[in-house]
């Protein structure tokens, strides 16, 4: 497995199966990484992630979590107005989009994510993710800056970039200091930064930080890894989901290569 396509299409054979659904949705890595890949430019993730959107918003008891996923309606909404996709695409974007957007009852926030993810760095509690709203992240050329200034933040683990929302998706140490993110971009003098949080209804808002005064730590060279030993997602993977009929290869299984892709792809 050595593409979004293979990720995103194990994923969908996965969600594919009912009795796999809540517990995908429960995960707390999946509904991020579907997020991130309905942002890319390949027509066939796209559909293959929005086939997996679809399968599990067929749970009832998912919908609520799925609409509150960070990112979730702001993408969907963003690729019913991307010029040039095929009906087929923006179809089901759409019916995705319509069923989330149907009144539901909403789930208490302490029911929500019990179980593990396996996506990237998920089990180690030393570590957080903090999703940014970056002012100025108009091209490739802002996007290099932005990254530039967070590698050298000392405590950044990995990041990845949402360029149609003008969002930053950073995990880091759960020591490390929102606002020191922000400092850290300030400095670029191009860019600032806020953080995207949810409210007591459920609404996305942006959270403006201070970045003055804040400290920031420098890495001396690459950024500040967690230990492979504490990251690992290895240990509860039989707990998470049930694979369709298929035989496990001598590398471990399609989730150990699922999170080895995206920490390939994380840190751009």
């Amino acid at each position: 497995m050595n593409d979004a396509l293979s990720v995103v299409g194990q994923l969908r054979d996965l969600a594919s199966e009912p009795q796999n659904r809540e517990a995908i949705v429960q995960d707390q890595g999946c509904l991020p990484g579907l997020v991130l890949f309905l942002d890319v430019q390949d027509e066939d993730v796209l559909f293959a992630a929005l086939q997996t959107l679809r399968y599990l918003a067929e749970l009832p008891c998912n919908i609520p979590i799925m609409s509150n996923e960070l990112g979730m309606m702001v993408s969907l909404e963003n690729l019913m107005e991307r010029a040039g996709l095929s009906g087929e695409v923006l179809s089901l974007a759409k019916e995705v989009h319509g069923i989330l957007s149907a009144p539901v009852i909403r789930t208490p926030e302490r029911e929500r994510r019990k179980k593990p993810q396996f996506f990237i760095n998920a089990t180690n509690k030393k570590a957080k993710s903090v999703t940014l709203h970056i002012q100025g992240l108009d091209s490739t050329d802002q996007r290099g800056l932005c990254e530039e200034a967070l590698l050298k933040v000392k405590g950044v683990i990995s990041f990845t970039f949402q360029m149609a929302s003008k969002r930053c998706t950073v995990r880091i140490r759960s020591d490390l200091a929102t606002e020191s993110l922000a400092s850290a971009i300030a400095e670029t003098k191009v860019l600032s930064a806020k953080q995207v949080v949810r409210n007591e209804a459920g609404e996305e808002v942006l959270l403006a930080l201070n970045p003055s005064g804040v400290e920031v730590q420098q890495n001396s060279a690459l950024p500040d890894y967690l230990p492979e030993e504490e990251e690992s997602p290895e240990k509860d993977l039989g707990r998470a989901v049930s694979r369709p009929a298929a035989q496990q290869d001598g590398s471990g299984s399609w989730i150990n290569a699922a999170a080895s892709f995206l920490s390939k792809n994380f840190y751009w």
